[in-house]
């Protein structure tokens, strides 16, 4: 959503996914600080988080990210 596939994704198209998902069952959800940097989580985190007690969000750290990496 904000990694490898060309510039981040529209947030409300991809918060509208997220929960359409949720809507059809899908309750475990990856991510990682790296997709992004960081924006994919923050995404995620979001848009999930009026489900928060229905879904597993789980993530990947201890990526060396540098600060003058570009966003």
């Amino acid at each position: 959503m904000s990694f490898s596939y060309g510039p981040p994704k529209d947030i409300q198209e991809m918060t509208a996914l997220l929960r359409s998902a949720v809507d059809r069952g899908i309750t475990f959800f990856d991510t990682a600080e790296v997709y992004g940097p960081f924006l994919n989580e923050e995404l995620v985190g979001e848009a999930l988080a009026p489900f928060r007690e229905q879904v597993v969000i789980a993530t990947k750290f201890g990526f060396d990210i540098s600060p003058s990496v570009a966003r």
